[in-house]
């Protein structure tokens, strides 16, 4: 999970499939990955059978989303191509689904930070200490967007670039110090089988992929959208699914399971482990910088979708007028995310990441399933809706494996937001809406 960066293209399409797909890559590769190994140190080294799957998984919702981008270029986001599918209802559900999906791992962007402040300052890594530097960074975060929302995205982009050169790092180190007989030890330390552990661990490790659907805003930028889009989405999953492999092998292979499930900055441990803890000092560092900035974006991006929410009129009026944002809509998130950041702590901030991160990649899920949907109806020809329907397929596998802890408040959660529409529509009498809440076609 990591913030989509503008590129700018001065003279319109000019992108190639190529450079296309590093900015895919680019921006799925985020600070979410950095506190998985220790999350997934129960599946151990076997969770590269789930890195693999949730890797298909994103490459077929990826073409989705590109579909989707070519038959409605003019639809608002997600949301957006809910409604032009399924109706105001499902448009509803998306647009806060989504709304909450950003504040939940918000918090669990805020988790990773701390986690490799704690290289540092180990008191952080205690439920005490983490609980003070999360509503810190929280609070830092949504004062940055008070402030400015340009300032927010330039610091992400900053720490976009910064934020990757750690995890190459640690591959190289994984390379050097890999031990065959540590990654086998660790295959499966919890002692169950894969048939369970690995689809269990699919939910938590498809946040990584998370942001899939920034690749369908290429056909815009790109030579030739039609051939190209859909090259440069598979290519650019794949390639970040290769560097997660990768890095995910290279920890297996040189921590063994055990102490990497107690660890809160395992990248910083392995390359410090291989080049000195003055290298993995500067590799902590630099992930505190990328999952600063990642939450600086998400922050933003969290404000900007309730603002739209409310001028869709799902969400009250104090969360935005028109295009303007007020003070309020940052403040109400921040307070939001501080609730989650306090009524989530654990014992160890590897498992509060886990907890936070399999809702909101169920929450994710859902909302990729209903886009499936609306893709099917939306579709003309067969091809699309034969993605339509394994996109479908794997966000409901994707959802139906993970652990009933994630799926109950996924439940509960749509089942108040079912409740609340009622309101919703009675509140906001649309001449162009239906009773059942859709437009008439």
């Amino acid at each position: 999970m990591t913030t989509a960066i503008p590129i700018p293209t001065p003279s319109g399409r000019q992108l190639g499939w190529g450079l296309a797909a590093l900015v895919v890559a680019g921006n799925m590769i985020g600070s979410g990955l950095y506190l998985l190994p220790a999350t997934l140190a129960p599946t151990g080294s076997s969770s590269i059978i789930g890195w693999a799957a949730a890797a298909a998984g994103a490459v077929v919702l990826a073409m989705v989303f590109s579909a989707l981008g070519r038959l409605q270029p003019d639809a608002d986001g997600l949301s957006g191509y809910a409604e032009r599918g399924l109706g105001r209802f499902f448009a509803f559900q998306t647009a806060l689904a989504f709304w909450t999906a950003c504040l939940v791992g918000n918090v669990a962007i805020a988790v990773a930070a701390t986690g490799y402040l704690g290289y540092f300052y180990p008191v952080l890594a205690t439920p005490v200490g983490a609980v003070f530097c999360n509503l810190a960074l929280i609070w830092l975060t949504t004062v940055a967007y008070i402030i400015g929302a340009r300032t927010a995205a330039r610091f992400a982009a900053l720490a976009l670039i910064i934020g990757l050169v750690p995890v190459a790092v640690a591959v190289v180190a994984g390379a050097i110090a890999f031990d065959p007989a540590i990654f086998v030890a660790s295959w499966s330390p919890s002692g169950a089988p894969l048939s369970s552990s690995v689809p269990a661990s699919l939910a938590i490790i498809f946040w990584a992929f998370i942001g899939v659907e920034s690749a369908a805003a290429l056909s815009a930028r790109v030579k030739d959208p039609v051939r190209d889009v859909g090259r440069a989405t598979i290519a650019g999953v794949l390639l970040a699914a290769i560097v997660y492999i990768a890095a995910s092998v290279a920890v297996f292979g040189v921590i063994p399971a055990g102490a990497l499930a107690q660890s809160s900055s395992p990248y910083a441990d392995l390359i410090a482990r291989v080049f000195g803890a003055s290298i993995g000092g500067l590799a902590a560092a630099a992930m505190v910088i990328k999952a600063t900035g990642t939450l600086s974006g998400w922050v933003m991006l969290g404000g900007e979708t309730a603002r739209a929410a409310a001028k869709q009129g799902f969400l009250p009026a104090g969360f935005g007028h028109g295009d303007r944002t007020p003070i309020a809509n940052p403040l109400l998130g921040g307070a939001i995310m501080s609730v989650v950041a306090v009524i989530s702590n654990q014992p160890t901030l590897g498992g509060q990441f886990g907890a936070l991160v399999g809702l909101t990649a169920v929450l994710s899920l859902v909302i990729y399933g209903f886009c499936a949907v609306a893709l099917f109806r939306l579709a003309g020809r067969l091809r699309d809706r034969v993605v339509a329907i394994l996109g479908l397929s794997f966000s409901v596998a994707a959802v139906a494996a993970a652990a009933p802890g994630y799926i109950l408040p996924t439940l509960i959660f749509f089942a108040l937001t079912s409740l609340a529409w009622l309101r919703v529509r009675k509140n906001r009498r649309d001449p162009d809406v239906e009773g059942d809440g859709t437009r008439p076609a």
